[in-house]
């Protein structure tokens, strides 16, 4: 199943079972700013343990692998788990939506998008930034996250709030990436 089509089944799955969720990652990097391949969907769910058996149920194998045991561990840790889609090598990565102030706060301010034909939840723009930049110094300073956050920068510049983004930058400790940003962005 081609990724778009996976990315759709998911969602379908996820509203079916009252699951809220929200598309991040490279998948909405590049809705934002400039396409790029990926083999990974990540998105943060806010589940719990009833929707387990029907997530289970909606992707069984050998088309996919999600193991009921991962999906219940990352519930009570707050933490993450996958889903393989055995045929063409993608896979999703379900992140717990956490207490943290950012993720709360990033979680409240997504939208819904058309996209690849069909709506689904997103992060807003300023929080792609934020999020892709936290991941480039997580990775000890990852260029393709610095590259992703700078391309939505550039191409979401006159709807960004930058307040938000100068706050959140210095509350996550990223505010000499986003500094970078500024001055190496070419506004569209």
């Amino acid at each position: 199943m081609p990724q778009q089509q996976l990315l759709e089944k998911v969602i379908q799955v996820l509203e079916n079972n009252q699951i809220d969720y929200m598309i991040t990652g490279s998948t909405v990097s590049s809705l934002q700013g400039e396409p790029r391949s990926t083999h990974d969907i990540d998105i943060v769910v806010l589940i719990q343990q009833s929707s387990v058996a029907s997530l289970i149920k909606a992707f069984p194998l050998p088309q996919y692998y999600l193991s009921e045991e991962s999906v219940r561990d990352a519930i009570n840790r707050k933490s993450m788990f996958n889903l393989l889609d055995t045929t063409e090598g993608d896979k999703v990565d379900f992140w717990l939506l956490t207490n943290d102030a950012f993720d709360t706060s990033r979680f409240a301010r997504k939208y819904e998008e058309d996209a690849f034909g069909f709506k689904m939840k997103v992060s807003a723009a300023e929080d792609t930034i934020l999020s892709k930049l936290k991941w480039a110094k997580l990775s000890g300073g990852s260029e393709k996250q610095f590259k992703d956050a700078l391309r939505v920068y550039e191409l979401q510049y006159s709807l960004l709030d930058k307040d938000y983004l100068e706050t959140w930058a210095h509350e996550l400790n990223v505010q000499n990436l986003y500094e970078r940003i500024k001055q190496e962005a070419n506004p569209v």
